[in-house]
């Protein structure tokens, strides 16, 4: 994906300038690793793409980590050789710049999600990304409904299926112009969409960002989050006391909704072992 090849570019650049973080405590707390799983964790597979993907699985098997995101069909064989799920499936979208907001990219989208859906489904996963797209001048209700006008016409293929459509929320600092950069826009395309299989994938970096207010954002809008991503602000870093959010208390509103889905780290290591800095972000947010 664009985004993600591009993100990742940007922060190697940076980690040429800033210091390499190594944080001889942290590295402690994640020496006895064992998680309580009230949270079923995942990872973003972007954020560790110097480790070869087999390899990776492989260290979340040791690790009793089930689940990945943001991976399309050509390596799901893989996912099943080391029985980790697919907590997050891609590879229908055109680009995060052009989605559903804008007509002109439909007939392409409806024929990729119509075609990819029942291969998420025949795989044995739920979950299938989607982005709204840039506004390039466009007012955000005339993108809802355009995205409304498109979205309908795969919804009753997810239903049929079991697949649920994940639009993700991103912030203006990192991704200007993309027109899906709040809660209330998002959900507001839910209410749209009136389907159980059209969710929100909130992304708590982007939207600590954008609009903060996270813990109040799950509590009055959860049933129109499908999946949570995390990451440190500022920098998209680890998730540990470097930064301003605190992962616990927002794990713990997580599952006090009652929430059972997915929490996928997506944060850039910048410790010089990547997969303790994972550790600890997984035993940050096993409340």
């Amino acid at each position: 994906m664009k985004r993600r090849n591009f993100i990742a570019t940007t922060a190697v650049g940076a980690a040429g300038i800033a210091t390499t973080k190594v944080n001889a405590q942290n590295m402690e707390t994640t020496k006895d690793f064992k998680l309580k799983n009230n949270i079923n964790h995942s990872v973003c597979q972007w954020c560790f793409g110097d480790i070869p993907l087999e390899d990776f699985l492989k260290t979340l098997n040791g690790l009793g980590i089930k689940a990945i995101d943001l991976i399309g069909p050509k390596d799901w064989h893989l996912l099943k050789k080391y029985d980790i799920h697919c907590s997050m499936c891609n590879g229908a979208e055109i680009s995060l710049e052009e989605g559903w907001n804008d007509p002109k990219n439909h007939e392409v989208l409806i024929k990729n999600y119509t075609e990819m859906i029942p291969k998420v489904a025949d795989a044995g996963y739920t979950n299938l990304i989607c982005f709204s797209g840039n506004r390039n001048g466009m007012n955000d209700y005339v993108g809802l409904q355009n995205c409304v006008d498109g979205l309908s016409q795969i919804i009753p293929l997810a239903e049929k299926y079991g697949v649920i459509i994940q639009m993700e929320l991103f912030n203006q600092v990192n991704h200007p112009d993309y027109m899906c950069d709040s809660s209330l826009w998002g959900v507001e395309l839910c209410k749209h969409l009136g389907s159980d299989h059209f969710k929100l994938l909130y992304d708590i970096y982007h939207m600590q960002i954008q609009e903060g207010d996270i813990i109040r954002s799950i509590q009055n809008y959860h049933p129109y989050f499908g999946h949570y991503h995390t990451a440190g602000v500022p920098g998209r870093h680890e998730i540990d006391d470097s930064q301003e959010l605190y992962y616990p208390a927002i794990m713990k509103a997580i599952l006090d909704t009652g929430y059972t889905g997915y929490v996928a780290q997506e944060f850039l290591p910048t410790w010089d072992d990547k997969i303790e800095a994972l550790k600890d972000g997984f035993l940050r947010c096993d409340v």
